[in-house]
């Protein structure tokens, strides 16, 4: 057990510190304020203070774990060991140059989000705003990496020192916006796309779409057959979130209400996980969000309590409030949609931690680290490009034992239109990171 020493418990610091210590590096621990008894205790010990009470290991500490306050921070970029760090300290004695629970604590609460900025057009925190984008580091899983770095540190003072062995893992999960492109759209849809397609002297799609609608041709967004026989062949983990929402602008899924579709969904149930898939209009109406959850849970009669944003739409804290609210457990929306990489630092499972309130909740957040578009429309790289990125990316991942998450959607393996050549890649991907993934399959 390692005997932690801090001057004022606070939900910050006890957050951080189980963040670090219990869910990346699977170190039994106990936090004290008491300085005699901390003194007296013989076994590993760490203090983390301004100031080192003897000659035991020490982080030196900044302010921020010790507020209550949301106010824009100096953050101090540097470089330790290769990697780049902040909220440096000056300390000799400190066993790494920066407060490393500052520094972990600010990326994971995704603290500049809570300050001003300038929103994209659906309302989203942008990338660009992000400290890690603007220096450099977005690909890396930050947070992972200097929690590698402690242990380091504490292995070659503490060799008897247990550290629970992570494995790295891989979760295949599929947003499923539309599952159909031609079939299953009411009368109405499907003359306003022949009328489009006639309009714009697109006969060849014409065909296609008269063809899949009355002589029995597969839709081309219908790869879900293809899906599954991936799924079996590699034992993948998979998950599916549905759009379960009513039509929209930004909500063009078939209706919830549709036979076919609610066969569907009971299909993928057989072989994955199935959450929700918030609609674009529910990123703040609460009462809407309850509606589709209620819905889908009527069609798998399973409970529902994963999610991942449509358009990955959220706004902290008030969205993932709503999660909490009814029911959801696990989100899988944190990343961007439009560039790979760890937006909140970190590639292991977390609890949210609600700055407003200022304390932890139950909400636990998956980070994703790829998602289709954001090879394709965000990046603009090729089929070719994009294998070799994302072997990156996962690479980072395996590095620090993490869990790669990755997002694809069922008509990015149509092989038709702008995704032609883009199965290769999920293929390419799933071949890459199976072979290192050897933790238990999961249904």
């Amino acid at each position: 057990m390692l005997f932690i020493f801090i001057d004022k418990i606070t939900n910050r610091v006890g957050y951080t510190l189980s963040l670090i210590f219990k869910d990346i590096l699977g170190v039994d621990y106990k936090i004290t304020t008491n300085r005699e008894a901390f003194e007296s205790y013989e076994g590993p010990k760490l203090s983390y203070s301004k100031n080192r009470i003897a000659d035991e290991p020490f982080i030196c500490s900044t302010d921020l774990l010790f507020e209550t306050v949301i106010e824009i921070k100096e953050l101090n970029l540097f470089e330790y060991k290769g990697n780049p760090a902040v909220f440096r300290t000056y300390s000799k004695d400190s066993l790494l140059p920066f407060d490393i629970f500052a520094a972990s604590f600010y990326f994971v609460s995704r603290y500049e989000e809570y300050l001003p900025f300038i929103q994209d057009s659906h309302g989203r925190f942008r990338y660009q705003e992000s400290f890690a984008f603007q220096n450099s580091f977005l690909h890396k899983p930050i947070v992972n990496i200097w929690a590698k770095l402690l242990e380091q540190k504490l292995k070659d003072i503490y060799p008897d020192l247990i550290f629970t062995k992570h494995y790295f893992r891989f979760y295949n999960t599929i947003d499923i916006d539309s599952a159909y492109s031609f079939k299953e759209k009411g009368i109405a849809r499907k003359a306003v796309g022949f009328i489009r397609d006639i309009i714009s002297g697109n006969f060849s799609e014409v065909v296609y779409r008269f063809n899949v609608l009355f002589l029995g041709r597969k839709d081309p967004y219908d790869t879900f057959d293809y899906q599954i026989s991936l799924i079996k062949k590699h034992k993948l983990k998979t998950i599916y979130f549905v759009l379960f929402g009513h039509y929209g602008k930004y909500d063009k899924n078939i209706s919830p209400y549709n036979k076919k579709f609610q066969m569907l969904i009971k299909y993928l149930c057989d072989y994955a996980k199935v959450g929700i898939h918030p609609s674009y209009a529910s990123f703040d109406e609460e009462e809407e969000l309850y509606m589709q959850i209620k819905e889908l849970l009527q069609v798998i009669h399973k409970p529902v309590f994963r999610s991942r944003f449509h358009f990955l739409r959220f706004r902290l804290p008030i969205s993932f409030r709503s999660l909490l609210n009814n029911m959801i457990t696990d989100d899988y929306s944190m990343g961007y949609s439009d560039v790979l990489g760890f937006r909140a630092g970190i590639c292991s499972g977390y609890n949210f931690y609600d700055l407003e309130i200022d304390g932890e909740t139950k909400l636990r957040l998956h980070p994703f680290a790829i998602m289709d578009v954001a090879l394709r429309d965000g990046m603009r790289l090729s089929p070719k490009e994009a294998i070799e990125k994302v072997k990156e990316i996962a690479d980072e991942v395996i590095e620090v034992e993490g869990d790669f998450i990755s997002v694809w959607h069922n008509e990015s393996m149509c092989e038709r239109y702008q995704w032609k050549g883009w199965r290769e890649v999920y293929e390419k991907m799933i071949e890459y990171v199976s072979a290192v993934d050897r933790t238990p399959f999961e249904q």
